[in-house]
């Protein structure tokens, strides 16, 4: 049974950008910048999104489709939805529920749910409140031994794959947090705090909720031998003694039996590196357009990386992702899947579970309305018959 809330319900939503809109209006700029932001000039951020437009639909006409199955296999599981919750990191700030409340809306929707690293919540709190399979996103902070025990405590709560983020060796500059003193809101004295507290104080609401949840929580799934877990504070530097590399993949391998999903790959240099690694799985991605500035677009890299595989591995795809519509484009052009973040993480933030569970209703209802309109009885049927691509992407 999913949890409902006018506040999200229909007419007032209808999109995602609509859960975005309620999202800014509930949580402090610095949190929501955050969330909504990319690195530098925010270039790839908005070219992820911009970028489906390149691609338009060639529609079968007078064909009957009752109704479209939705449904995929990722990793060898059945999922009732083509799309992932990605990970999300901070997402308690967001709203108390967090990671719980986003694990447990994607195994009600029979979908799977990617735990960040940086988690408010325990990796074992957030794996018993999803009826489906839990993936745990992988970044080595704290070192190998935080690693290695994270690992461990992965696989004893039943975590079915490892998704390892490749794409950062530093945090990217994310400019809109550097002007919302967000550095200094998480980890800076009174003083240093007291210019950019006037935003905190205007969101009450939010501001209660996160004072009755326990404040700034230390992160419990990166627990550092002989220190303890590590402060949130502590994030960036953590991120730049972080940086993994093609040999780690091999030790990580050693530790886990399970499959490894690689995410961040670009290039069909770096898919071929990543299945000669071992992966189960790629996810195409420029990290949501927050780490390097003026990369491709995941959908426009999604060719080149789909070429490069040849179907060895599983292909996955995020960034951009905010209508069914998008999804259906991903698939067409070699996604076994793609990940949602901040579709979701909007709806996280304007209303806990309940908005996350109206944005993968939006989504879910966009899904069907698309391939039927479309003539495709099934996401398993969608091709590139299905879509004009431009001619200088067939190249890729």
């Amino acid at each position: 049974m999913t949890i409902t809330s006018r506040r999200v319900a229909s007419p007032r939503v209808v999109c995602i950008d609509d859960l975005r809109s309620i999202a800014r209006r509930r949580i402090p700029r610095a949190v929501f910048d955050y969330l909504d932001g990319g690195a530098e000039g925010e270039v790839t951020l908005r070219e992820n999104c911009r970028v489906f437009e390149d691609v338009t639909f060639r529609p079968r006409q007078a064909v009957t489709v009752a109704n479209s199955e939705l449904g995929t296999r990722v990793l060898g599981f059945d999922l009732s939805l083509p799309f992932l919750l990605a990970p999300v990191g901070y997402s308690r700030l967001m709203h108390p529920g967090g990671e719980v409340a986003a694990a447990r809306a994607a195994g009600n929707a029979g979908t799977a749910y990617i735990l960040s690293t940086i988690s408010g919540h325990k990796l074992e709190n957030v794996k018993a409140a999803s009826s489906g399979p839990v993936f745990y996103q992988l970044y080595l902070m704290g070192g190998r031994a935080a690693a290695e025990a994270v690992i461990e405590r992965a696989r004893q709560a039943g975590f079915a794959a490892l998704v390892v983020t490749i794409d950062t060796p530093v945090s990217g500059i994310r400019e809109r947090d550097y002007r919302n003193g967000m550095k200094e809101l998480i980890s800076g004295g009174w003083l240093e705090k007291s210019i950019h507290l006037p935003q905190v104080l205007s969101r009450p609401g939010w501001l209660a909720s996160f004072l009755y949840d326990g404040g700034l929580p230390a992160l419990p799934n990166v627990v550092v031998p002989g220190k303890g877990p590590l402060p949130l504070v502590d994030i960036n530097a953590a991120l730049a003694a972080a940086a993994v590399t093609w040999s780690d993949l091999r030790w990580i391998r050693e530790l886990w039996r399970g499959p490894i999903v690689v995410k961040g790959v670009l290039t069909g240099d770096d898919a071929r590196h990543a299945i000669d690694e071992g992966a189960a799985a790629i996810s195409v991605s420029n990290h949501g357009g927050r780490q390097l500035d003026c990369v491709a677009a995941a959908l426009r890299a999604l060719p080149e990386v789909v070429s490069a595989v040849n179907g060895q591995a599983e292909i996955w795809m995020d960034g951009g992702i905010r209508r069914g519509a998008d999804v259906v484009k991903a698939l067409c052009l070699g996604a076994r899947a793609v990940l949602c973040g901040r579709a979701y993480a909007y709806g996280m933030a304007a209303a806990g579970e309940a908005g996350v569970n109206r944005a993968i209703e939006i989504l879910r209802t966009d899904l069907g309305r698309t391939l039927r309109l479309l003539g495709c009885p099934s996401t398993t049927a969608l091709d590139r018959s299905y879509v004009n691509v431009p001619r200088s992407w067939e190249a890729g």
